[in-house]
This record gives structure tokens, C-alpha cells and sequence, in this order.
């Protein structure tokens, strides 16, 4: 039996075939690849190694990180590898986020600072705030925790944490910034303010979280959104939602989803990103697994018809198919001020 390393030595050295990836235009005057790996709950400095290393060399060029995620430093190995290589860092779009114990002007640069750090770069392509709600900061960078839960700030200050944002621009240090997990009110406060408008919304959105008001939105503000978990996340809502009305079949087993897989020749998983790919949205999905990172990327050979949009458009459930509400990670988050969501 081949070991992984074989087996990514053959296919980093086979023949070219790598996708020719789609790209959206940012208001910073950036360009975003349409499709990148996420990487959140990757963390094991092997699986992270592996993950990189196959994706990179099958062709993605987008990887999106956070601080939260503790992997950059695995991620940084990586990509440092692949440049020695012959990689390119313009090629790269690399996305990390400012954490939520972070949510505070004066600790902006700080943690910035140790992301770049971490992953061995000068500067990352999108910085994100990572939540509109903020926790206390512990020792080490590290969240305050009490009873094994965060402990929740009882405000935040998003415009003054904006203007340190707009400075990681000016510095060099971010090339675009944005926000993630904000609603559509803590977006305007902040843009309406902005000297930098936010160029990139990332949230959860998928076949049961389709978001349309908030798609809108984005797209008259010029603001290009990303999609996480947007295969649906299945296994992790099983785990959040067990027993409760959020608990919806997996959207790849859905009859809709398997027809046009089958009448494309492709896999369920291709088909639920081709829809988020073609309602303008960029995705992020998740893999470690070297031919699933191929068929998540490989999404431009084939394009749903307009009827066949509506129907999957129609599987949207609006805050029933939330999987990532945050709840259960936070005491009391839904009676905090900046709480983003609503409810079923």
C-alpha cells in the first residue's frame, strides 16, 4: 500500500490538469478566488501538513485560517515549503481572522502581528473580525473562561476596532479587511463610518441557510461574501442540534441533489458548491482528503440551469438550518448586545 507521502509525490509530479480557478473582484481592488480550504477544526499538525500540502498541489490557491483555529503555525510549515519549491506568494489568497477575546482596538495589530508571525508571512490578503461579540482576554492570548465557558464582554466598540483595522491596510500588513458572522446592521454601522469599506462578509451558508436578504445586501454594498460550511456541516449539526427542530437531513442525501449529480456526472458535494458558486457567493469548504480537496475545486466545467437554481434555492429554511448559532459555546450569548442572529 502506498503511503500519503507516495501517493502526493505522484500527483504533485503527474502532468499539469490544475483548474483554472474563477476570481471576484474586491472593492479594495483585490481578486478573490472563488473557491478556497477551509481550515477550522484542522489542527493536528499532520492532518494540517497533509491537508495544505495536497491542496496546494492540486491547485488551490486560496487557504482561509483564523487565530481561533490554532493551526497557523502548521499552515505557515506548510506554505514555506511550497514556496521553497517554486510557489509564488502573489499567487496566494490567505485569509485569517482577529478573535474575539480580541475585540478591542488596542488589540488589533497585537494579534495580527502574531498571525503573520505564526504563518511566516508580511502580510495576509483578508483579515477578518472574527465575531461581533467579544470575550475576556485571558493569559497568553488565550480566551477567560469560567465553568469551561468564555466569558462574554458585555459590549464592543466595532467602528473604533474598524479604524484599527483600516490601519493593518495603510501598513501593509492586510492587503483587504472584513468582517464575519456580523448581521446586516453591525455591517452598516461600521460602513457607514468606514474611510476602507468591508469588501468581505463571510458567514455560514448553505442549501438550508441561503440568506438571500443578506446576499442582497452584500452585493449592493459591493461587499463579496463567503460561504462556510457550505456543504451543510452535517456531522457537527447532529452534534449541536441533536433532538431539536434544527435537525434536517443531510443536504447531499436530498433527492434534488442526488438527480442533478447524477444527470452532471458529478458528486452531490459539487453540486451543492456550483449553486453557491453561481449565486455569487466565494465558498470555503472543508477536506483533508486529497480526491474530496479535487472534487470541491473542480466546479467550472458545468453550470445549473436557471429552473434547476430555483429548486435548490428552494431548499432554503432561513434560521431552522443554522447550524453555527454559537450557543453552546457561550453562556447567555443570545441576551448579549452584539448576539447577531435571530431566531426560529
Amino acid at each position: 500500500m502506498r503511503t500519503f507521502a507516495a501517493l502526493l509525490c505522484l500527483l504533485l509530479s503527474a502532468p499539469s490538469d490544475a483548474v483554472e480557478m474563477e476570481k471576484l473582484s474586491l472593492s479594495s481592488g483585490h481578486e478573490m478566488p472563488v473557491v478556497g480550504l477551509g481550515t477550522g477544526a484542522i489542527n493536528r499538525a499532520d492532518e494540517v501538513d497533509r491537508a495544505i500540502t495536497s491542496a496546494l498541489g492540486i491547485g488551490y490557491r486560496h487557504i482561509d485560517t483564523a487565530f481561533s483555529y490554532g493551526n497557523e503555525a502548521a499552515i505557515g510549515q506548510a506554505v514555506k515549503r511550497w514556496l521553497a519549491q517554486g510557489g509564488k506568494r502573489q499567487d496566494l489568497f490567505l485569509t485569517s481572522k482577529l478573535p474575539n477575546q480580541a475585540n478591542r482596538p488596542d488589540s488589533v495589530e497585537r494579534y495580527l502581528n502574531k498571525s503573520l508571525a505564526d504563518l511566516g508571512m508580511d502580510y495576509v490578503d483578508m483579515y477578518l473580525i472574527h465575531l461581533p461579540f467579544g470575550v475576556k482576554e485571558g493569559k497568553d492570548m488565550t480566551p477567560m473562561q469560567q465553568d469551561g465557558r468564555e466569558i462574554l464582554e458585555d459590549d464592543v466598540d466595532h467602528v473604533a476596532i474598524w479604524k484599527e483595522m483600516e490601519k493593518q491596510v495603510k501598513s501593509g500588513r492586510a492587503k483587504s479587511i472584513g468582517v464575519s458572522n456580523f448581521n446586516e446592521a453591525q455591517i452598516s454601522k461600521i460602513y457607514d463610518s468606514a474611510q476602507i469599506k468591508p469588501s468581505n462578509l463571510q458567514v455560514e451558508s448553505h442549501v438550508y441557510l441561503q440568506q438571500p436578504a443578506l446576499q442582497k445586501f452584500c452585493k449592493d454594498k459591493n461587499i463579496v461574501m463567503t460561504a462556510y460550511a457550505p456543504l451543510g456541516s452535517q456531522n457537527t449539526r447532529n452534534y449541536l442540534h441533536k433532538g431539536t427542530a434544527k435537525e434536517l437531513p443531510p443536504a447531499a442525501e436530498l433527492p434534488i441533489v442526488k438527480r442533478l449529480a447524477k444527470k452532471y456526472n458529478k458528486s452531490t458535494s459539487q453540486i451543492l458548491l456550483r449553486h453557491s458558486v453561481q449565486n455569487g457567493l466565494v465558498v470555503i469548504p472543508k477536506s483533508i482528503n486529497p480526491t474530496r480537496q479535487k472534487d470541491n475545486i473542480s466546479l467550472f466545467d458545468f453550470k445549473l440551469t436557471d429552473d434547476e437554481m430555483k429548486q435548490l434555492d428552494s431548499l432554503d429554511k432561513g434560521e431552522q438550518g443554522r447550524v453555527y448559532d454559537f450557543l453552546a459555546w457561550y453562556k447567555d450569548l443570545d441576551k448579549n448586545k452584539q448576539y447577531p442572529f435571530g431566531k426560529i
